[in-house]
């Protein structure tokens, strides 16, 4: 779905009328009749038709601002499908038990297979090698999709020549204003980001970063972190290597919808044409006249945006708006 050609109610309202079946099953357990069929609709080269009996009506909703909205569910009593055609490279990953999941993974998106089709193939566990297959949580195959392929293109970027001027793409959608900064170094990346006055008058900054070297260990912020990443990767790999600064802000109104939210906008947002600046001063300037929150907020909670400008000499006063 592209976010940005639907309404954030629209995109509410499909999450709300969808009806979850559930049902409990062990995450090596794939020889389960359920997760067969599952399997069998992530495989499929196109839409299919599936029918489900509950155990009793399918009731409940779920819609706050602190998570994605979810429809009516219930316990699965019977499930059908219609007969499938599958995606012939997804059929080729599904039988090959001797392919890692992430050269699978990394295999699929070369070949220019939808991340969307990618995840959910990993996620019931259709790829990688024999027994050590499994089922994730739709968030955890998402996260690891992400940072696959993320961590792929960067071997890559790394050979690329630096840009030599700042560079500055920006997105609105649903609430949320992005700006996505390249600075003329070599790969760094720090993603922050401010949640304004979503649940009261909360005004609320998140962050983090890594350097040249990588990141150990799993992101405070969560997800988005890794998306992003890999959506500003996918651009880099076209010829260029830069550092990243990542800048987003939620307003009133805003509501979960998933990382990829996150992913499209920044998608979107490199697809535009940058403007582009001599200097980080002038680059972020530009960005303050565009953003609620101060700057030099941002620049306080930060890790890398403020190494990098006080490497430069540059006091963080001058950054403050008049």
């Amino acid at each position: 779905m592209d976010s940005t050609k639907k309404s954030q109610e629209d995109i509410i309202g499909y999450r709300l009328n969808l009806v979850r079946g559930k049902q409990i099953v062990g995450i090596k357990d794939l020889e389960n009749n359920f997760i067969e069929k599952l399997q069998e609709i992530s495989l499929a080269g196109s839409s299919i038709g599936s029918e489900a009996e509950f155990t009793k009506k399918p009731r409940g909703s779920s819609f706050s601002d602190e998570h994605i909205p979810h429809g009516p569910s219930a316990l699965i009593q019977k499930f059908n499908i219609e007969n499938v055609k599958w995606d012939h490279e997804l059929e080729k990953v599904f039988y090959d038990n001797d392919l890692k999941a992430s050269d699978a993974v990394l295999n699929l998106n070369n070949k220019g297979i939808p991340f969307s089709n990618i995840q959910k193939a990993f996620s019931v566990g259709a790829m990688g090698i024999g027994k050590r297959r499994k089922l994730l949580p739709t968030r955890w195959s998402i996260t690891t999709c992400d940072s696959t392929i993320g961590d792929n293109l960067l071997k890559n970027v790394r050979y690329n020549d630096v840009l030599d001027t700042y560079h500055v793409y920006e997105f609105s959608s649903l609430n949320n204003y992005y700006a996505i900064l390249l600075i003329p170094t070599q790969w760094q990346y720090e993603w922050m980001e401010a949640f304004l006055h979503v649940l009261g008058r909360e005004e609320l900054i998140f962050s983090d970063y890594e350097l040249n070297t990588g990141k150990k260990g799993y992101s405070k912020v969560g997800g988005c972190y890794y998306t992003c990443k890999m959506a500003v990767l996918e651009y880099l790999a076209q010829q260029q290597q830069a550092g990243v600064i990542v800048l987003r802000e939620a307003y009133n109104g805003y509501v979960p919808l998933g990382v990829f939210n996150v992913r499209e906008n920044v998608r979107h947002a490199m697809n535009q044409k940058p403007l582009e600046f001599e200097d980080m001063k002038t680059a972020l300037s530009y960005i303050s006249t565009k953003f609620k929150l101060p700057i030099e907020k941002f620049v306080k909670q930060s890790n890398l945006l403020k190494e990098l400008i006080q490497s430069r000499q540059t006091t963080l006063d001058s950054f403050i708006l008049k």
